[in-house]
């Protein structure tokens, strides 16, 4: 028997070449009607960027959700794919029920906000009691069954962004963090006796950062 540890050279010297960023720009999702579907996400407020075509059987037209780095294309000539249910796709929100509320106000058929007890379990009904990130959820479709799922995200996990970053997508998310460490803020003053903390921007900022990027928040 050999006990000689036999290192895969390739991906060896794979791992001494420096990353490069890779962006998820766009996803295609599969319409049966495409100017049944761009009307459809128009109503929801979502950017349209590009309505090109090439002939009969070539268009793509491109949407950007609010706030999002990443589009959605749909169209003709883009994908095999059939039309219909089977495709989930998340939207992450700083605030579900907000969210929620204003989907539906452009006319969105969005269900009750629901959480799960543990990851994989039963959806239970309402948000997370303990407004838990990553826990609280909603769902909507378009005309053809693409599913989109809406995620409550207020803190990422450890190594899920990167660390020395710090951005926010929209006046929402920066707002919701704002907020977020304003009563975290207010916790730390009555932990120091109830005096004002002079340096209340600086804990604000260093507060948001930590938040972000998942690390240990400040007390």
């Amino acid at each position: 028997m050999n006990d000689t540890l036999t290192i895969n050279e390739p991906a060896a010297e794979a791992a001494k070449t420096p990353n490069v960023d890779l962006k998820l720009e766009v996803v295609i999702i599969s319409v049966s009607d495409v100017d049944r579907a761009k009307r459809f996400y128009a109503s929801l407020g979502w950017r349209l960027d590009a309505d090109f075509a090439n002939g009969e059987t070539f268009r793509v037209v491109q949407f950007t959700p609010p706030g999002s780095p990443s589009s959605i294309h749909f169209g003709k000539g883009l994908t095999s794919a059939a039309p219909g249910p089977g495709q989930t796709l998340y939207l992450v929100v700083s605030d579900i029920e907000a969210a929620r509320a204003a989907l539906i106000a452009r006319g969105a058929d969005v269900s009750e906000v629901f959480h799960r007890a543990a990851v994989g379990g039963a959806p239970i009904s309402g948000r997370d009691p303990e407004r838990r990130t990553y826990n609280s959820f909603a769902t909507f479709s378009d005309p053809d069954g693409n599913i989109w799922l809406l995620q409550e995200i207020t803190a990422r996990l450890p190594g899920r962004v990167v660390a020395d970053v710090t951005a926010f997508g929209s006046v929402t998310d920066l707002a919701g963090a704002m907020r977020r460490a304003s009563i975290a803020h207010g916790e730390h003053e009555k932990r120091n006796g109830g005096q004002h903390d002079e340096n209340w921007p600086h804990w604000y900022a260093e507060y948001m950062v930590a938040e972000h990027a998942g690390k240990p928040l400040p007390l």
